[in-house]
């Protein structure tokens, strides 16, 4: 199934009407994965009959087994070296065997994911977030040839062929890298001039501002908002500077586990992902998803639990807009925050969240491969100076400093930033139902905080 053939589905496909139906196609999901594409995996080439009998695995156990969750037995290693160059040479189309690309996601917790696609289920995602997502403004303007092109402008920290898939002769399709200054980054949203916009929350809330403040000259029909927790403030901020209310995508690396309605309520993928739930309080609002996606073909995600927090109503209710999967009030997690680097011309330059997390990402996936283990990290920042926490000890714990450093001194270089001073701390252990921020501004100077700290 091509871009084509999934926007068209999810478009104009046959609607499912009723929990039923979505269960119904759910179960022939689940017996073609079984049936087909389990027993491709050396990991799960064991015969399993039924869902509940395939452990539940986390990050670590994947990475731990990469190549024996992949049909194609590419190794961590060899997904981490293509990862490692496509970030440094910032040229995301080189693949490797079968068509497969690689993509790298810090997600909510320390260590990062890695994850493969083929070419096929690259199109597939792009069609169904598009025919999902798309007005019907820029819709009539799609099918209009003699109108120009739809134009999609796509924000994020890499260019992976994940997203320039949905590039054609209607739809224009321009990469922001977001590894740059902001003025940059507004610049090239400006010369792209979208009719869509996608970017992370955090970045879609400067360019509002940046349009308010009369910085900035764009008038997106639609923005939908990628990667992080879209802040209700945020969404307010983003519709007052637009007219728009962002539209929200909850993709992982596991999958596209959720999206916005018409409505602004964010459906769990349910045709397309199973989700069970480990729920964390007596209410049973607030849960865990185990992950089985029934769409991948290349890298199998097989009840895997992720980091993050979901939570429900605390009623059950259905959607105005008619769909009957399940409903998200809210995905709990990051609300890190902008870091502000000294610019090597003696201003500041402004770093995103998602880039600082993304390069924390691949420095510990480098440094941990080798020593076996992943590790969880916070950070404050002050100007000029980085401290850094890791949940690590060690001769593991030094491979990982020095990746940090490494990776902070490059970060910088790449956005015209006089490198940070990093110095580490010991690991403190958050308090149980706090909210993860990972990104935190100091309270006070670091210097007189720690007296110096570790280094």
């Amino acid at each position: 199934m091509g871009a084509l053939t999934a926007f068209a589905r999810s478009r104009w496909g046959v609607r499912l009407r009723s929990a039923r139906a979505i269960e119904r196609r759910r179960d022939r999901g689940i017996r073609r994965l079984l049936d087909d594409r389990l027993p491709r995996a050396p990991r799960y080439a064991h015969g399993y009959t039924a869902l509940a009998e395939i452990p539940v695995v986390d990050k670590r156990a994947v990475l731990d087994d990469f190549a024996g969750c992949n049909v194609l037995g590419i190794d961590l290693a060899q997904a981490l070296d293509a990862a490692r160059a496509a970030e440094r040479s910032r040229d995301f189309g080189a693949l490797l065997p079968g068509g497969v690309t690689v993509g790298l996601s810090s997600g909510t917790s320390g260590s990062p994911g890695v994850f493969l696609v083929d070419s096929g289920e690259r199109a597939e995602w792009a069609g169904t977030v598009l025919g999902r997502l798309l007005d019907r403004r820029s819709l009539r303007q799609l099918v209009q040839p003699w109108r120009p092109p739809v134009r999609i402008a796509f924000c994020l920290r890499a260019n992976s062929t994940l997203y320039e898939t949905v590039a054609s002769r209607r739809l224009d399709f321009a990469f922001v890298d977001l590894v740059a200054a902001f003025a940059e980054v507004r610049d090239d949203v400006a010369r792209a001039a979208p009719d869509v916009l996608v970017a992370p929350a955090s970045i879609l809330a400067e360019l509002a501002r940046a349009t308010r403040a009369g910085e900035l000259a764009i008038a997106p029909r639609t923005v939908v908002s990628v990667a992080e927790v879209l802040d209700p403030r945020d969404s307010e901020l983003i519709e007052a500077a637009w007219g728009v209310r962002p539209r929200r995508v909850y993709q992982a690396t596991e999958g596209l586990l959720a999206i916005d309605c018409a409505h602004g309520r964010l459906h769990l993928n349910e045709p397309g992902v199973v989700v069970e739930r480990e729920w964390l309080d007596e209410e049973r609002r607030r849960f865990t998803p185990i992950v089985t996606d029934l769409e991948r073909r290349t890298q199998l995600v097989v009840r895997y639990r992720l980091d993050d927090v979901l939570r429900v109503a605390e009623r059950e209710e259905r959607c105005p807009c008619g769909d009957p999967a399940a409903l998200i009030e809210q995905v709990e997690g990051r609300a890190d925050e902008v870091v502000t680097l000294e610019g090597a011309d003696g201003g500041s330059v402004r770093v995103f969240p998602d880039t600082v997390r993304r390069a924390m990402a691949l420095a510990l996936a480098e440094a941990g491969a080798g020593a076996g283990q992943g590790a969880d990290w916070r950070m404050h920042w002050s100007p000029g100076l980085v401290e850094v926490r890791l949940q690590a000890e060690g001769s593991c714990r030094v491979s990982l400093e020095l990746g940090v450093r490494a990776a902070f001194d490059e970060l910088a270089a790449t956005v015209g930033a006089t490198a940070p001073e990093v110095r580490f701390a010991p690991w403190a252990e958050p308090s149980p139902g706090d909210k993860l921020v990972r990104i935190r501004r100091a309270d006070a100077p670091i210097a007189s905080r720690t007296g110096g700290g570790s280094s």
